[in-house]
């Protein structure tokens, strides 16, 4: 009687994985080349026509993010002047754009191509490189509980320097105004930081007609006001302290944080534990395509 034959399987690349990664990764390197301003282009193995309009739509919301960007860039005179860069005192809010969006897209490129190309290194990277940011998160934020105190102390540093450099970057004047309006607050610690800035300093030598005073955006509005009254802060600070309650918000900005925090603790905590969640399943994501590589190998 013959024998009876057995089908070994073969170990192979898991296709659901490999797709998945890469799916994950076009969506994270999309969204963040859109952020930046940049123009992704994808090649004929992405697959799906849902996923190929997906990109199509992220790739004309890069194209029209890239168009703003550089309106906003030649505006400023960025672009005729890169020193201009490195000019202001204070935090030119697009740099933070850049930085975390650089650091995405070369994530996902990394990720998209490892997958695609069954590159065990790209994909080693990856995993190696999420890794280490989601370990210094998590360092970040025991640090930030542990030394609450000096946090403060260097954020009210932070903002007191952005306070000096009010007037040398629209885009930063507009930052500081959105902070106040949104945490009716009037600079770091109260309304007197704004002595900081040359502009509404109360020196005698200070020829600006903002002098002691603070910009609009730390005046208590009226709700029946149609029309914004941009010289509501002129003079407030030459008030007592109990009369400017009346006309600005008295409160600093770090406190007015800190209480939203508070107020907003399980939203924030929810936002942060998701994207952890996010990063470790990519992570186990690009492991796991590693080891079903090196299994296919192993049997050549």
């Amino acid at each position: 009687m013959p024998g009876k034959h057995q089908h070994f399987q073969e170990p192979e690349v898991g296709c659901c994985g490999k797709y998945f990664l890469f799916g994950f990764n076009i969506v994270f390197w999309t969204l963040s080349s859109s952020g930046e301003g940049a123009l992704l282009g994808v090649g004929k193995d992405a697959g799906a026509p849902a996923l190929s309009s997906l990109l199509l739509l992220l790739q004309v919301l890069g194209a029209l993010f890239l168009a703003i960007g550089l309106w906003a860039w030649g505006e400023k005179g960025v672009l005729s002047n890169i020193s201009a860069l490195t000019d202001l005192g204070g935090l030119d809010p697009v740099w933070l754009f850049v930085v975390v969006g650089g650091i995405m897209s070369v994530l996902g490129f990394a990720g998209c191509i490892g997958a695609l190309r069954e590159n065990t290194f790209l994909l080693k990277f990856f995993s190696v490189f999420l890794g280490f940011i989601f370990f210094l998160e998590l360092a970040t934020g025991i640090l930030a509980f542990v030394f609450k105190d000096w946090i403060r102390d260097q954020l009210n540093l932070f903002i007191n320097n952005n306070v000096k450099a009010y007037r040398d970057d629209i885009d930063l004047q507009n930052l500081i105004d959105f902070a106040q309006e949104y945490w009716s607050c009037c600079g770091a610690r109260g309304p007197n930081d704004w002595n900081l800035n040359i502009y509404f300093n109360c020196t005698d030598v200070n020829p600006s007609r903002e002098r002691c005073g603070v910009p609009f955006s730390c005046c208590v509005r009226d709700p029946v006001e149609d029309v914004l009254n941009t010289q509501c802060g002129y003079d407030v600070r030459l008030k007592l302290e109990l009369e400017q309650q009346g006309f600005i918000h008295t409160k600093g900005c770090v406190g007015q944080f800190e209480k939203w925090l508070q107020d907003n603790l399980i939203i924030v905590a929810g936002i942060f534990v998701g994207i952890a969640l996010l990063q470790i399943f990519g992570i186990c994501l690009a492991q796991n395509l590693v080891s079903d590589i090196k299994a296919v190998k192993a049997n050549w």
